[in-house]
């Protein structure tokens, strides 16, 4: 990655300015993290791809990594301006036996895409800034037996702060959010009118991801914020929406529809019904 060697084993926070990281590739390069990694993106010139996911990045991005992502980087020919933010990388070592080691993988935002990066405010980069550079001071003392508390309380902070800001952006994008909504309905609409579902069954959470081109737990996170329901609530409340339509306006019996509907038992559409 060009950076300079580790000052603590399991834990690295990195200033890109102050660490002075070379700007330019001739190639695509691409890594495999062993590491959770948090990276704060400014005056980056190139593209990046996560996943499948490809984004261009802008001043004050927030986005997050856990270990085994794959992760590529590719800098624009010719770019001169030196990159700024930060990156700090923590092996999944240094939570062992912790309260974080079991609570980490409810900050769903691990398992977002770069397209879902967390925009900052300002102020919100500041705190996250602030936060970095205090873990990054504590393992510069000399390492005691309070250290790594301090440390993964520190941690525990900034992603606290993070879901915080997180949920701040479901709310302030709307005019996003809301066309992913619209989007979500036309695409269910369309599912249960036409023969998808008798074929196939209810869409999967993965499949709704996959057509909205968002990750499921963005997903998630997104209609939890401005709806109240997960993905799985959302295609119910849409089938039994459709199931009282065709109880309603045609003479097809309750088992008929349940066949119609993709379900191999009635039993289990009455249930869900």
């Amino acid at each position: 990655m060009g950076l300079s060697p580790p000052e603590h084993p399991l834990i690295s926070a990195i200033n890109y300015e102050a660490s002075n990281v070379p700007l330019t590739c001739k190639t695509q390069v691409s890594f495999v993290f062993d590491f959770y990694s948090i990276v704060l993106n400014r005056n980056f010139k190139g593209r990046t791809k996560y996943g499948q996911q490809a984004s261009d990045f802008d001043g004050g991005v927030l986005f997050f990594m856990s270990p085994g992502q794959v992760f590529s980087v590719d800098i624009d020919p010719g770019a001169t301006e030196q990159r700024s933010g930060y990156v700090l990388l923590i092996h999944p070592d240094f939570l062992w036996n912790t309260s974080l080691a079991k609570t980490i993988k409810k900050y769903e935002y691990f398992d977002y895409s770069v397209t879902e990066a967390l925009h900052l405010s300002t102020k919100e980069e500041k705190k996250i800034i602030n936060i970095i550079k205090s873990i990054q001071q504590e393992y510069h003392e000399n390492i005691d037996k309070f250290s790594q508390d301090i440390i993964i309380a520190q941690l525990e902070v900034l992603l606290n702060y993070s879901e915080r800001f997180y949920q701040r952006q479901f709310i302030t994008r709307k005019k996003s959010n809301h066309t992913i909504l619209d989007r979500l309905e036309d695409l269910l609409t369309d599912y249960f009118n036409g023969e998808s579902l008798s074929k196939n069954g209810l869409p999967t959470v993965e499949y709704i991801s996959e057509k909205l081109s968002i990750s499921p737990s963005y997903l998630r996170g997104l209609l939890k914020t401005l709806t109240g329901q997960n993905t799985k609530q959302i295609i119910q409340d849409k089938l039994i929406e459709k199931a009282k339509e065709r109880l309603s306006t045609t003479s097809l019996t309750v088992n008929e529809i349940a066949y119609e509907f993709g379900f191999e038992y009635p039993q289990s559409f009455q249930q869900t019904f």
